[in-house]
């Protein structure tokens, strides 16, 4: 049986032609011994010597058949066309006639090195390709039809020719992202799994021959690692497509004690392919770290986000498919696994703290839980809540001191009650049935509080003026308690947000953090640590009384123009010129977001207010959706205020008129039948039912000086509506006031930051499980008072009878305290050769102070909660962020990172490892022996 012919292609005959192509110049038949391959062009164009050449080709198995087409050519070709007769015709029988009128008079050798040798424009073949006939057909064969092989100008390398074989023959080019900086294909596991995901890319590798997939895997295994064996043998059984969901399953083998079932349910889903444990083992581990990747690239990118979903949701299909599911419940991949720990995480919560703590943990290192914030949301406010249930029971002891409170923290109480009562985001009745359950212990123990505040609220009422307030402060003293103190070297901005409650407020308060505002508060008395201020409503707690007492900074009602008028005549009485902006005015034209007047009036010295009623219209009508959340963009205006603000250096006081209570299934669908009703939340009467209380006093500035108001939430009065207000709640009467600067700007005097340790209650705080009840970071942020100096022990009486012994060491005194680490640091060598090389440094027990509190809050702390632990030592800090700079110089040696700003400056780290090794190295082991020997001598 005669040898198969050679198969040619077209670029295999463009290389003969160019290889000769001053022959034809006086020829135009070329014979080439081969087959022409079935599907390549038979016409085509080529650039000889710079012209350009028409060149047909025939596949021809008989002389007659080389000769039909030689007179063809011959009288309907032009003299610059080509004719090519691949044949397996030899010279012999063609004769002279035939020869004499091709090129070389004779019939071409297809020299496969020779044709990659010119394809490649290489001055030379590594010579083990000429050993390897597979890979010299493979690169002729595949040669790109539009742009060739790239040109290598030099020794074309095996590692060379593989790369640009695999590239072509699997499509990776196609692969998004799989290029290098220089054009080159990047062969990796990562390059290679996104590649499984394309619609035909492994469909092209199982069409190949054995001998070349073989190679390619073999090659493929030592440049892109162990992995890719298994993913190539997936692709040959038609399990391409797979083969990432299948590499997260192998994890159901990585317990050693896995049941045999479970072996036999993964070889069914890997078939023939089954791969050894230890090999799997390295397909998984690859496998899940791109797909970690590919989960980081998700969180902004669409497209990414539906391809992890994609694979991972392919995954739990043939989990279930094969009964894996239960075994697989520790995948951090899976999406059946994030929903087990997430019922494991609230029903764990239900039982303990420290258990939902523990399970919490787990849920977070799950790799879906950046892509579901909503979910772990619910997980994490199920913890918080358990941890307040388990905490001491709170008491009401006062008007004032309940307000305080339910600012600091019975407001993010309220803030977690929205939460769980929204249940699990993809309704899982299992999780829901749970969150309901925290729901209902939390909702009866914050009702206690209402009921016993709403009693503690009439006998103050009573009485409570704005000039006698009995410690609270009263909505209509903040212009003149907070705004005006502000007032000193840039004119604040005032932004009412109507209906602004308590746990609306702590969330816009972490978000303007983020947004680079700093909190203040107004320096506390001695002892005391700083607090968010709050303010109590006027009765009713709604717009029309509040609001407007609030703007003229006196008991008063009206609507806007009474607000406007009001507003202007309290800062004219203070010699200040000022503007409030209501609803039409804030927006400005096309291409502007805010008005022309209200940027004139920002730019200039008075004193502006501007009102947003956003939250309070979305109560209205229910608009805000879920309502678990409220950002600074979900209120109309706001940041756009806030940037304005910044430009012009203005310190920003964020206050409510009133807060509010939200629907959450009245105790019938009908309003509560009462006498006297005047809205929502309050009435006219003589006669206070179930939940509610009558109240009377010179703040009551509805129904004549006494009104009933509600204290359940319950309870309203007309329709039904996403929320409501002027009750007699701890939500409705709680008035947060926020007051804002932009980061880097001075803190005013006789005001001090409020670092998020500290506007935050302990219990919300998300934690490790085994932590102690308070984080270190929250002790190292109090504002410490001074301390008390230790009494001096008394000199022994005259009578005490007198020894001539020396008293001994064990018995004279305890050991003193260990020197802190801070204090170690600035007493070496090291910082006192730093110190000389920075202007002005700071006192050396600040710098202490800083390392310290640093250490205490476990590496890591806010700018203001750094600056409070400073001023424990007697120096206020206004500009943490130059003095932290400050440090910086002294401690980051040689430019090493040992503190720094993190999360895009909003917090300052300290890595204690590369401290102590910096400033205080190990001594060598003969030095160690030699100092200790030398204490053992000195006792």
């Amino acid at each position: 049986m005669a040898p198969a012919l050679p198969r040619v292609g077209r670029r295999t005959v463009e290389a003969l032609l160019a290889a000769n192509a001053k022959d034809l110049g006086e020829r135009s038949l070329v014979l080439v011994h081969g087959r022409y391959a079935p599907g390549a062009p038979p016409r085509f164009t080529v650039t000889l010597d710079g012209e350009a050449r028409r060149v047909r080709v025939r596949d021809e198995t008989s002389v007659l058949g080389v000769v039909a087409a030689l007179h063809e050519h011959r009288s309907t070709a032009t003299s610059s066309d080509v004719l090519v007769v691949t044949t397996g015709v030899d010279d012999e029988q063609l004769g002279w006639d035939v020869r004499g009128r091709a090129v070389r008079r004779k019939t071409l050798t297809v020299e496969n090195a020779e044709v990659v040798l010119q394809r490649f424009g290489a001055t030379a073949l590594d010579p083990r390709m000429y050993r390897e006939r597979w890979l010299l057909e493979a690169l002729v064969e595949a040669e790109p039809a539009e742009d060739g092989w790239p040109r290598v100008g030099g020794v074309l390398t095996r590692d060379a020719a593989l790369r640009a074989l695999t590239a072509e023959r699997l499509g990776l080019r196609a692969v998004h992202a799989s290029s290098g900086q220089d054009g080159q294909v990047t062969l990796d596991a990562d390059t290679l799994l996104a590649w499984s995901r394309t619609p035909a890319g492994p469909r092209r590798f199982a069409e190949l021959g054995a001998t070349e997939r073989a190679e390619l895997k073999k090659w493929l295994a030592e440049v892109a690692g162990p992995a890719v064996p298994v993913l190539l043998s997936l692709a040959e059984a038609g399990l391409g497509h797979d083969a990432l969901p299948l590499g997260l399953l192998g994890a159901a083998l990585r317990d050693p004690a896995a049941q045999p079932d479970t072996v036999l349910a993964l070889g069914g889903l890997f078939g023939q392919v089954m791969p050894r444990r230890s090999e799997l083992a390295v397909f998984t581990d690859a496998v899940e770290g791109t797909l970690t990747r590919w989960i980081a690239d998700a969180r902004t990118s669409h497209d990414a986000r539906l391809r992890v979903v994609a694979v991972l949701h392919r995954a739990d299909e043939l989990a279930d498919k094969a009964a894996l599911t239960p075994g697989l419940t520790a995948s951090r991949f899976l999406p059946s696994s994030f929903t087990a720990q997430l019922r494991r995480t609230v029903a764990e919560a239900r039982r303990s703290p420290a258990a939902g703590e523990a399970a919490l943990a787990d849920l977070l290192g799950h790799a879906l839980a950046g892509l579901r914030p909503d979910h772990v949301q619910a997980a994490e406010t199920a913890v918080r809540v358990a941890r307040w249930l388990s905490g001491p029971e709170p008491a009401v002891t006062g008007v004032a001191t309940a307000v305080r409170a339910h600012v600091s923290d019975w407001g993010w109480v309220d803030r977690a009650l929205t939460v769980l009562w929204a249940g699990d985001p993809d309704g899982d009745l299992e999780t829901g049935r749970d969150l309901r359950a925290l729901y209902e212990q939390a909702r009866e123990r914050r009702q206690r509080l209402d009921q016993e505040f709403a009693r503690r609220l009439v006998s103050w009422a009573a009485h409570a003026t704005a000039q006698y307030p009995d410690g609270c402060l009263v909505v209509e003293n903040v212009l003149d308690t907070v705004v005006r103190p502000l007032t000193g070297q840039a004119a604040p901005l005032l932004l009412v947000l109507d209906g602004m409650s308590s746990a609306v407020a702590a969330q816009l308060g972490e978000e303007a953090e983020r947004d680079g505002w700093r909190e203040i508060v107004p320096r506390p008395e001695p002892g005391q640590s700083p607090a968010r201020l709050a303010a109590v409503s006027m009765l009713p707690s709604v717009t029309r009384v509040s609001r407007a007492s609030l703007l003229a900074g006196e008991a008063a009602d009206g609507g806007q123009s009474a607000e406007t008028s009001g507003f202007t005549a309290f800062w004219k009485r203070r010699r200040k010129a000022a503007a409030l902006f209501h609803k039409a005015a804030i927006g400005g034209e096309a291409g502007h977001a805010l008005s022309h007047e209200l940027m004139t009036a920002l730019a200039s010295d008075e004193v502006v207010g501007v009102v947003l009623n956003t939250i309070d219209e979305a109560l209205d009508n229910g608009r805000h959706g879920r309502g678990t959340t409220w950002s600074l963009a979900d209120v109309t205006h706001l940041r756009e205020l806030l940037a304005g603000a910044r430009s012009y250096g203005r310190p920003v006081v964020i206050v409510a008129d009133h807060g509010h209570v939200l629907e959450r299934g009245s105790r019938a669908d009908a309003p509560t039948a009462a006498d006297g009703a005047e809205s929502a939340r309050w009435r006219t009467g003589d006669v206070a039912g179930e939940g509610e209380i009558a109240v009377r006093g010179p703040r009551v500035r509805e129904g004549g000086g006494a009104v009933i108001l509600p204290w359940r939430e319950d309870i309203r009065y007309t329709g039904r509506r996403a929320g409501y207000h002027g009750g007699a709640s701890l939500a409705e009467v709680t008035v947060p006031v926020l007051v804002l600067l932009p980061a880097g700007e001075e803190t005013p005097k006789d005001w001090v930051p409020l670092p998020r340790e500290l506007s935050t209650p302990g219990w919300w705080r998300t934690r490790a499980a085994g932590d102690g009840p308070e984080p270190a970071a929250v002790t190292a942020a109090r504002l410490a008072t001074p301390e008390q100096s230790t009494p001096a022990r008394p000199a022994p009486s005259e009578g005490a009878p007198a020894t001539g012994a020396r008293p001994s060491a064990r018995t004279e005194a305890a050991p003193p305290a260990e020197e802190s680490l801070g204090s170690r640091v600035v007493s070496s060598e090291v910082y006192a050769a730093q110190k000389e090389y920075v202007r002005k440094a700071p006192e050396a027990k600040v710098v202490a102070a800083v390392v310290d509190a640093l250490v205490t809050a476990g590496g890591t702390m806010s700018p203001a909660a750094l600056a409070a632990a400073i001023s424990a030592t007697g120096r206020v800090r206004r500009n943490i962020e130059g003095f932290v700079a400050t440090v910086q110089r002294l401690l980051n040696v040689e430019g090493y990172p040992v503190l720094g700003f993190i999360d895009g400056g909003h917090a300052v780290k300290l890595d204690v490892p590369l401290l102590r090794g910096q400033f205080l190295p190990e001594p060598e082991e003969g030095e160690a022996e030699e100092a200790a020997s030398h204490k053992e001598e000195q006792a």
